[in-house]
């Protein structure tokens, strides 16, 4: 198969689909691979390492799109991409489709097959490509916040861990998945007072087990998500519903009862974000004010440290994009776990939690796959 890679378009986005190593992987693997000139500029890989690895290297992103069986992303199509894609090509990127229905729009006009990273699950029940970058996200949380906390950033003038004989930064981490389990780590390694709410009791004590009381956990209600933010310096928006939009926790009547200064990271922007407030920004522009609060709601966090994101993510997405380039639809067929990940497929929307949050309807990967 022809898989081809383009240079990622998003604002500040520096991550790269296929690293030269991968792609190593895929010519050894029989495929051809086609790489827009610069697309690893980001990850200080040069065209040269890409064609030592075996890739092919081409001038712009149409030759990409024209040529290649298979496209593999980063993040999701722009619409001048999605415009590209074909009837019998894979996209296999990262969509988050429920929150975009433009996007979604686009990509079932196209007719092309696509698979988001982010609800491909694993044995365990897991988000096995989502995992990588929640890790990365969810450490980011907590240096995007201690930043933010800073006077000049309009935040409360705090150190986030304090000093002997001034009381640490008070961080509340909604959300115990991965996230919110990175972004607990290094918020308590940095010294914060740190609690975690989650819904889940096994998840709580599992938190209880894995902080040895360096965290404190609470059962998340109404009641103490209000009470918690009220007395929080930093609350992290951890929560994830896969494929669907995020709920939305926190309102802005409670900003009022929050501290000046007080810092909000929704890292759940992608799915829509988990505070009422809460809109994307840009790593260029990264933060606002709403009510007193700062809000750092970066779409693509894990951009800002794109060597270690593309490393950590086609770690995760190697064998999975090797299936699919070695079997096509096939793959699909043969692992439920890549069926989770199909989400449009000639025209229909095939994940049931993005249908039902953009109201579309909704067909099953065994069913558009039968024929």
């Amino acid at each position: 198969m022809r898989v081809g890679v383009p240079k990622e378009i998003k604002v500040h986005e520096y991550r790269v689909g296929l690293t030269p190593e991968a792609v190593r992987e895929y010519i050894s693997a029989g495929h051809a691979v086609i790489i827009e000139t610069g697309a690893g500029a980001g990850i200080s890989a040069s065209d040269a390492a890409y064609e030592a690895a075996g890739a092919r290297i081409v001038a712009s992103a149409a030759e990409v799109f024209a040529e290649a069986d298979m496209i593999v992303k980063v993040k999701e199509p722009q619409p001048g991409e999605w415009a590209q894609l074909r009837e019998g090509q894979i996209l296999f990127t990262y969509l988050h489709l429920a929150p975009d229905p433009a996007q979604a729009a686009g990509l079932a006009e196209s007719g092309v097959t696509a698979i988001a990273y982010e609800t491909v699950t694993d044995r365990f029940g897991g988000l096995p490509l989502l995992a990588p970058m929640s890790e990365v996200a969810g450490r980011l949380a907590i240096e995007a916040a201690a930043v933010s906390l800073k006077r000049h950033a309009g935040g409360r003038g705090m150190l986030i861990g304090g000093v002997p004989g001034v009381p640490p930064a008070r961080v509340i981490v909604i959300g115990g998945g991965v996230v919110g389990t990175h972004a607990a780590r290094m918020a308590a390694g940095l010294g914060a007072d740190v609690v975690i709410l989650d819904r889940s009791l096994p998840r709580l004590r599992q938190l209880d087990e894995l902080f040895g009381g360096r965290v404190r956990t609470r059962f998340s209600t109404l009641d103490a998500i209000e009470t918690e933010i009220f007395a929080a310096d930093v609350v992290i928006g951890a929560v994830l519903i896969p494929g669907a939009a995020a709920p939305r926790l926190v309102s802005r009547a409670q900003l009022s009862g929050m501290k000046r200064g007080a810092v909000l990271v929704d890292v759940a922007i992608d799915q829509g974000g988990c505070f009422e407030t809460s809109h994307a920004t840009t790593h260029a522009d990264p933060t606002y004010e709403v009510d007193g609060v700062i809000h750092y709601c970066v779409a693509n966090m894990p951009g800002a440290v794109p060597l270690t994101s593309s490393y950590a993510l086609n770690n995760a997405t190697l064998p999975f994009g090797l299936a699919l380039a070695s079997k096509g639809l096939d793959a699909i067929r043969s692992d439920p776990h890549l069926a989770a990940g199909l989400n449009v497929h000639r025209g229909d929307i095939t994940n049931a939690p993005v249908a039902a949050s953009l109201q579309k309807p909704y067909r099953s990967a065994e069913e558009v796959l039968a024929g």
